[in-house]
């Protein structure tokens, strides 16, 4: 090869390294910028196998490292800064929820503003939320910001006040995924009860409780106890107390963190969630009230007053709602309520899609007051035929057609009804452009003529152990029997398709974990598909016209003599504010 050729070549060769090392100086240099750090730091993940074979070990610096009250951040400045320390997850919708630490509790109602500071420093507004009901935390809301969703993998954000001008980057920790996480618990006289996303299949394949062990783990101690699973079933797991004095003398004055350990594959699903020691359950004493009613709830304010009147009215003594983070008026409505003499106790219950573990919880947490519990939405109305020649309601309405309790276990099954089953009739639009202001009963009068699923009302006392349940009925302990109603003795009137600016909120979220999202594009001929209803909240031709088989008024009727009265503005029912 000529000279000449060889040194063109050379000095080629030469050009390009020199271009890749400048490239390279100049990517590290925006890499700063950004705020990303890629230097190496020692920490684990919890979806990761340890090196050493001890779970023990593990799961206890898991804890440390990953628990609410580690903090792992850098500083941009030496400007003194106190983070709030928190733990956070990735929800559906690109949101964040932000659970703030027990050991650094703010106001219920914080006075400054505060911010979502991620790992590329955006930053996106923290919405005050509510306050997760079994530890009294704090919670907030922020969006994950576009920047961030292109990166990998997300780390936890810092809560900081939005007035500071400085602040550490996002954390070294990953964002927990509401996919896998352990979100709850409850703990009852005989054991503990944990709320776990992502280990049963919704199919309804649930693996054996000899697979798991509830871990109950003190991070100031470094110590941790293990307890046997005894029950498995869909998302609900049950395990034996720990023996708190493995946490020292004062353990049950300690933040004890729990979770839960998959045994086959030596590692513990992530958890936000703590465990309240057995002296700390809370009985209230009080006689039980006959007939109480749950439902769960998002943006409902304009609707629950009616629902809750009419109920109340016709037997039920109690209401339990739990509150999907709705964004109205709820907390408002549910003031007025209480201060009108209603029982109304509102649970904020944020976790998405977790309508069957809600009332898992509420089948345990309502026992203490509560015999009988009826499941319904409020968009349904529970009501006889029979009343039609009732000039009034009475709080017998509804606990006539209850069965007796039995005195003792050793009454007939015939006798030892567990669960009445109450079938529906599904309204719709009946014509309506927008929500009658007189309220649903009144607005709403065609519906389908074919019946649909039953709602129930469960004596709680008979509901099995693994608190199994799929759309408003439950699994029953042995020795208890469900009763079906003929529908011309008690019937539910669903108004299921109201008028489209109503339905289209519907949206937004479907809260049952077995029922499939309106947009989500799969399972098309499933009976919880609107009939002509695409997978976007466009609304079909005719919609207002649509589902009106039978002319039905006898709920409206009943209504209006029971509930309306005459005004100098008209006719209005007792519910219109």
């Amino acid at each position: 090869m000529p000279r000449g050729v060889r040194a063109t070549i050379f000095f080629a060769f030469l050009l390009i390294l020199l271009f890749a090392l400048f490239s390279l100086h100049l990517f590290r240099i925006a890499l700063s910028a950004s705020g990303i750090d890629f230097r190496f730091r020692p920490t684990q993940n919890l979806t990761a196998r340890p090196k050493k074979p001890d779970f023990y070990n593990y799961a206890v610096h898991e804890y440390h490292v990953q628990g609410i009250s580690t903090y792992h951040a850098r500083r941009v400045s030496s400007i003194k800064y106190s983070p709030v320390s928190t733990v956070s997850v990735l929800i559906p919708d690109w949101e964040i929820l932000v659970i703030v630490s027990p050991l650094t509790p703010l106001s219920p109602f914080p006075c400054e503003d505060y911010q979502c500071l991620f790992q590329n420093n955006a930053t996106s507004p923290a919405r005050l939320s509510a306050m997760l009901p079994s530890t009294n935390q704090t919670t907030f809301k922020c969006v994950l910001p576009n920047s961030v969703r292109r990166l990998r993998p997300f780390f936890q954000p810092v809560l900081k006040k939005s007035t500071e001008s400085e602040a550490p980057v996002a954390t070294t920790t990953e964002l927990y995924r509401w996919s896998f996480l352990v979100y709850e618990s409850l703990s009852t006289e005989e054991d503990v009860v944990l709320f776990v996303k992502g280990v049963n299949q919704r199919q309804g394949i649930n693996r054996s409780p000899s697979e798991f062990r509830c871990v109950f783990s003190d991070s100031s101690n470094n110590n941790a106890v293990k307890t046997a699973v005894t029950s498995s079933v869909q998302e609900v797991f049950r395990c034996h107390h720990p023996n708190t004095t493995e946490f020292g003398s004062d353990g049950e004055d300690k933040r004890i963190k729990i979770s839960l350990e998959i045994v086959s594959e030596n590692r513990v699903v992530p958890s936000v969630a703590y465990y309240t020691p057995r002296s700390s359950v809370s009985k209230t004493g009080q006689p039980k009230s006959l007939l109480c009613a749950c439902t769960m709830v998002y943006n409902v304010a304009k609707v629950l007053k009616e629902w809750v009147m009419y109920h109340s009215r016709i037997g039920v003594d109690k209401f339990f709602l739990y509150d999907n983070d709705s964004g109205d008026d709820l907390e408002r409505v549910v003031t007025e309520l209480n201060a009108e003499g209603y029982d109304v106790n509102r649970l904020f219950w944020i976790w998405p899609k977790t309508q069957e573990a809600g009332f898992s919880h509420s089948a345990l947490y309502a026992k203490e007051s509560c015999t009988w519990m009826m499941y319904v939405d409020v968009d349904e109305f529970m009501f006889s035929p029979a009343w039609d020649h009732s000039s009034e309601p009475t709080h017998q309405n509804l606990k006539s057609l209850l069965p007796k309790v039995p005195l003792s276990p050793s009454t007939s099954l015939h006798h030892r009804t567990g669960q009445v089953l109450i079938n529906c009739n599904e309204f719709g639009p009946s014509n309506q452009r927008t929500h009658p202001i007189e309220g649903v009963t009144q607005g709403y009068t065609c519906r389908r003529m074919i019946e649909q699923r039953h709602k129930s009302i469960v004596l709680l006392d008979a509901v099995d152990w693994s608190l199994l349940n799929v759309i408003h009925h439950f699994e029953l302990r042995s020795g208890y029997m469900n009763k079906q109603m003929r529908m011309e003795t008690v019937v539910v009137n669903h108004y299921k398709y109201q008028a489209w600016p109503e339905f289209q909120t519907k949206f937004r979220r479907r809260v049952s974990a077995y029922v499939v999202d309106w947009k989500e594009a799969v399972n098309p001929n499933s009976k919880d598909r609107t009939p002509g209803l695409g997978f976007h909240p466009i609304e079909p031709k005719g919609w207002a016209e649509m589902f009106c088989e039978v002319r039905d008024e006898r709920l409206k009727l009943f209504t209006q003599r029971w509930f309306g009265f005459n005004t100098t503005n008209g006719y209005k029912m007792v519910w219109q504010s």
